[in-house]
């Protein structure tokens, strides 16, 4: 494959190899499938880099709002082809973390102009407005005719290696997002290694789970097949999280062949496939299923690859791996061939020392497809995305990943900081406990955490204020009412939740209970639940009894 100035000259480049090739494939309502032509994305990309070159986008950071779908990377190509700065954000929703984390990124990216779609564009304005940014231009990408422009250059703006294509918002709390800086050279360097890593290529049709805002879902499942010449399959994320053999289901209709997805996914699918797997699912054509995101347990290698065998699904397609979150995805997988350039350490977080195989310790990753560091230049830069190796090379990322490496092979298995991995979701824990508290006036503080180190089942303790006589027969509800919050805020299931008397988490002064310490004492059985309820293969520690 040739080499280009930049990731918008090969893209252009295969609209205009293969212009009748399906770019986009996108699931209908009526179950059939909606396509769009390189050629056809090609147009409409070029309508919506017109439009921002009119507005002097170049080097401007512009909000993207809006679904997974085509409008989507219709938008992220335009910005591509005119040189501007990608900042993608979910599109408006009920989730009100989800609000206060778009606030804070348009704040922070001091974003010029914003792309959306029509069936958000009144809510995304009226946003802008609550935080005093009603003066941005939006446009409502699919209310751009595909020829609007056509009188304007066709070739994509030269823009170097070094020219930011993206900030990627995947870290801190929703009151303090962090973009990370991706490089056009970072998102080149990164289709290079997807295609290694997957095994992909102009046949494949790529498609997954992740959500598309966040650097797996966005670069590996959209930028990847279009760079390749190949088909996204832009699968919604929502409906997997409740139905996961839906996800089977739309790997079989769709002919999908590679995809990147948390364990947990996998493992749900296994759990429910059972020993009869249903009839009509064909997964034959499924290469490679890369299980990253969060720690990978190997009951889950053994029992998805068995449970999926009468289905079709052939030996190997399985594979265990890591994706660090802060750089333009470039997958580490077992039994993969190496990516050129890319290298990793488990080290020992306090000293930096390089730690011999079985020894656990924080990943730290480095390569061409890297971050370098987050915008505005905050002051941890150096000590995140420059870190050295003691006795060794520098220009390492922090990734506040726990990891070890077993025969030589690297190993995710949980979170160094606070920031917490539940279903292939990043959540913070302050953003939880923060929702929790206004949740119901029953409900007092509230701690949150997961059954592993950083990772696995999310873990609810809550406090509930006494009410009128003590009476407990409310609780099932207070506890119905705080799973689906979580899940709707989130997108993620509760564990276990334990409703707890007052004082367990906030303590006998105003201090809360460290969340460590809480988790200590919920795994030795310790903590006393006026109602405690427990998800599918979550384990009950708690043997004490009620309080």
């Amino acid at each position: 494959m040739p080499r280009y100035a930049n990731l918008s000259e090969a893209l252009k480049e295969r609209a205009l190899r293969c212009p009748d090739g399906t770019a986009l494939a996108h699931p209908a309502a009526d179950g059939t499938e909606h396509r769009v032509s390189y050629a056809a994305l090609d147009a409409r990309a070029d309508a919506v880099a017109a439009w921002l070159r009119a507005r002097d986008a170049v080097g401007r950071r512009v909000l993207l709002a809006m679904d997974p779908g085509p409008c989507a990377a219709v938008a992220l190509l335009g910005c591509l082809y005119a040189g501007a700065v990608a900042v993608p954000v979910p599109a408006p929703s009920a989730s009100r973390t989800d609000a206060e984390r778009t606030a804070s990124i348009v704040r922070d990216a001091a974003v010029d102009l914003v792309l959306t779609e029509t069936a958000h564009a009144t809510e995304t304005s009226r946003r802008l407005s609550r935080i005093g940014r009603a003066g941005l231009t939006c446009l409502a990408v699919d209310g751009l005719r595909p020829d609007a422009g056509a009188d304007a250059p066709r070739q994509p703006l030269r823009t170097t290696a070094d020219s930011l294509a993206l900030l990627a918002y995947d870290s801190g709390p929703a009151t303090a997002p962090r973009g990370a800086l991706l490089t056009h050279g970072n998102l080149t360097a990164a289709m290079a290694g997807l295609r290694r890593t997957l095994g992909t290529d102009r046949r494949s049709r790529v498609g997954g789970w992740l959500p598309r805002r966040h650097t797996p879902g966005l670069i590996g499942q959209v930028l990847h097949p279009l760079w390749l010449g190949a088909t996204a399959v832009t699968l919604p994320a929502e409906p997997y999280r409740t139905d996961p053999l839906g996800w089977l289901r739309a790997i079989s209709r769709h002919g999908i062949t590679e995809t990147l997805a948390p364990d947990i996914l996998h493992a749900r699918c296994a759990a429910l496939l059972g020993d009869e797997p249903p009839a009509g699912l064909d997964l034959s054509r499924w290469r490679t299923a890369l299980n990253a995101g969060e720690p990978v347990s190997t009951g889950t290698m053994a029992a998805f690859p068995h449970r999926c065998a009468p289905l079709g699904l052939r030996p190997g397609t399985l594979v265990a791996g890591y994706v660090p979150a802060e750089g333009a995805p470039v997958p580490l997988a077992t039994g993969r061939t190496p990516v050129p350039g890319a290298d990793f350490a488990v080290v020992d977080p306090l000293t930096g020392r390089r730690l011999p195989d079985g020894a656990p310790g924080e990943i730290w990753v480095r390569g061409p497809a890297v971050a370098t560091g987050h915008w505005g230049g905050p002051s941890d830069t150096a000590l995140l995305f420059a870190a050295r190796v003691t006795e060794g090379p520098g220009g390492f990322l922090r990734t506040g990943d726990l990891g070890l490496t077993v025969n030589g092979r690297l190993r995710m298995t949980g979170r160094v900081r606070d920031a917490l991995l539940v279903d292939g979701h990043t959540l913070h824990p302050q953003d939880v406990e923060r929702e929790l508290l206004g949740c119901a006036k029953a409900l007092g503080s509230a701690r949150v955490f997961c059954a592993g180190p950083g990772a696995g089942a999310l873990v609810v303790v809550q406090e509930v204020v006494r009410t009128a006589g003590g009476a407990r027969t409310g609780l099932p509800r207070l506890a119905a009412r705080i799973r689906a919050l979580i899940a709707e805020e989130f997108g993620v299931e509760t564990g276990a939740l334990l409703l707890v008397r007052p004082g367990t988490v906030r303590g006998a002064g105003t201090a809360k209970v460290r969340r460590a310490l809480l988790r200590e004492r919920y795994l030795r059985g310790e903590v006393r639940a006026l109602h405690a309820e427990f998800g599918p293969g979550v384990g009950e520690p708690c043997r004490g009894g009620a309080a």
